[in-house]
């Protein structure tokens, strides 16, 4: 047990939790207490899940990932709280209200419990199968059920103590169990539908992040329809949200909805005609091609504006709301799209024809994307940040439709763009899932979105651009080709290689923050804070065995919000 904890991504993993905890105001105490607990039964399950074949047998996780557990269930909650350390600091200066800090704590607090509720569920999973659990395990069990106890005892008094009613206060506490049960329900429903696709943690991650996103949106939802009875600033991220969160909000609630919407049309095709006809006309690419394109197009032209116009009093119609955001500064936002269709164009066509015609590895042609993505969305996030937004917004949309396309094969774009993804795809990627062009998209994204309003850190929003596209490429290519010393024997990662992506992350930084200066913003990252935040997000992608993509960014942008 003692060698087991001896684990290179474990032991980053509780150097980045430590340093935020070491980090928090008196006043955040009970939230670092509670994310020290749920971090200590989350390694002691990690170890359990590990040394047992009960986890990954049950869940048939993605073939050479380790569980996953610990980096999965800290990481969104170290997130909340490092962006509360954030935001204590500017409404001590006055620069926030109360009630956005109460917001965020409450958003912690949810997304702790959805953590939690995840490690409940796979204890119970591993508990119930007892042929494959060690005899020695049991003490581990006894230790994380005192760790869940407690945890749930300090959420409860920290509510109990706060500003709040009774009624308030449960119901507070009936939104964070909805959370958690939600998040049981879609990691169950990840694995069963996308089976070896994801680890646990990276499971724990995407299921938590949208339950919480989406819960947002119920939350304005509820409040409308109960004309205000439900206060939206309880539960929603922030106490304010914007045209451009609540369009991007309903066009990915839409799109991952549309498969349920498609098979419920398909089905109904299946009632309304005989049996023999229905088959006939299903086995017809165009005919199932238009089916597909119709719902498609009536959910996301009539019935997600709907919903857009109804919780945010559009005086116009979201598409249209949209056209005239970037008609507002025409020559700006313009060129910028010209810029971007043409760097994609000439990017996409060399890269897939090297691909194909080259034997140069796959894992080194995929790092040419993430320079892509530096030349992409440097320039547009010091000069057009809101527009950048609403840009990876329509990306991730895109991104979406196409690989709904790819799964089902649609005519006449499914088998096109499944020969083109297979060109870039690795071990993480499967025929079922591809996921490496969201998690980059995505890595990119959050820490911008995230930093939306007050910031006073103007090199969190670059956190996901400067690991992903400048740290993680380098470690790469210097790893790769003039890397000797492993950090581990069956690892393929070189010191060579993270010392380089540290370096390169250092350098970037150095040039990035007086071109920030002369743009206006005021600079006050301290250089020992981002060593220290370099250096862990470093090592973490050394160590890990997860989805680097998925979490590097996140746990960058946390340190250089302390």
């Amino acid at each position: 047990m003692a060698s087991s904890l001896l684990n290179g991504e474990r032991a980053v993993v509780a150097l980045f939790v430590g340093r935020v905890v070491f980090s928090l105001p008196l006043s955040l105490l009970p939230h670092g207490l509670a994310l020290s607990l749920l971090a200590i039964s989350a390694l002691v399950l990690d170890v359990v899940a590990d040394s047992s074949a009960a986890l990954l047998s049950r869940f048939r996780t993605r073939p050479g990932a380790s569980s996953g557990i610990l980096l999965g269930a800290v990481t969104l909650p170290t997130v909340m709280i490092s962006k509360m350390i954030q935001l204590s600091r500017a409404f001590s200066l006055g620069q926030v209200t109360y009630q956005e800090l109460e917001s965020l704590s409450m958003q912690y607090w949810a997304i702790s419990a959805s953590s939690l509720s995840v490690l409940i569920f796979l204890c119970i999973t591993i508990w119930c199968t007892p042929e494959n659990k060690p005899p020695s395990s049991l003490p581990s069990f006894w230790l994380i059920l005192s760790c869940i106890v407690l945890h749930t005892a300090v959420c409860c008094v920290t509510l109990g103590t706060s500003s709040l009613t009774s009624s308030e206060a449960a119901l507070k506490l009936s939104w964070m169990l909805c959370h958690g049960l939600a998040v049981v329900k879609l990691i169950q429903h990840v694995f069963r539908t996308f089976p070896s696709c994801a680890s646990v943690g990276e499971a724990c991650l995407v299921a938590s992040g949208l339950v919480l996103y989406f819960g947002d949106m119920l939350a304005y939802t509820i409040a409308k329809v109960s004309g205000f009875l439900i206060k939206s600033d309880m539960v929603q991220y922030g106490s304010k949200t914007s045209e451009i969160n609540i369009i991007i909000q309903g066009l990915l609630l839409g799109l991952l909805l549309f498969p349920m919407v498609f098979k419920l049309v398909l089905r109904l095709c299946e009632c309304s005609f005989t049996t023999a006809r229905f088959e006939v006309r299903t086995k017809n690419e165009i005919w199932r091609s238009i089916i597909f394109f119709s719902s498609l197009g009536f959910i996301m032209i009539v019935l997600i504006p709907a919903w857009m116009q109804f919780v945010q009093d559009f005086q116009m119609h979201p598409f249209i709301w949209v056209l005239s955001f970037i008609f507002s500064e025409p020559l700006k936002r313009l060129s910028l799209c010209a810029y971007w269709v043409c760097v994609i164009c000439v990017s996409v066509l060399r890269f897939y024809n090297i691909s194909k015609n080259s034997k140069i590895e796959r894992i080194l042609l995929r790092k040419y994307y993430h320079l892509m993505a530096v030349s992409m969305f440097v320039p547009a996030l010091i000069f057009q940040p809101k527009f950048l937004d609403l840009a990876f917004g329509a990306a991730l949309a895109v991104f979406l439709a196409l690989e709904i396309v790819r799964v089902w094969r649609i005519w006449p774009l499914g088998q096109f763009i499944q020969k083109f993804m297979s060109a870039f795809t690795d071990h993480r990627d499967s025929d079922l899932l591809i996921v490496s062009h969201f998690s980059l998209l995505l890595g990119c994204a959050l820490p911008i979105w995230l930093s939306s309003g007050n910031n006073d850190r103007p090199l969190s929003p670059f956190s996901g651009i400067l690991s992903l596209g400048i740290g993680d490429t380098m470690a790469s290519v210097v790893g790769h080709k003039y890397g000797v010393l492993r950090w581990s024997k069956t690892g393929k990662k070189t010191i060579e290689g993270t010392a380089a992506g540290i370096t390169s992350v250092l350098a970037a930084c150095s040039v990035l923050l007086p071109l920030l200066a002369s743009t206006g913003y005021i600079v006050t990252e301290h250089w020992i804070s981002i060593l220290v935040a370099v250096t862990v997000s470093g090592l973490l992608e050394a160590y890990t065995a997860q989805l680097d993509n998925a979490f590097i960014p996140l746990v960058f942008y946390s340190l250089l919000c302390l």
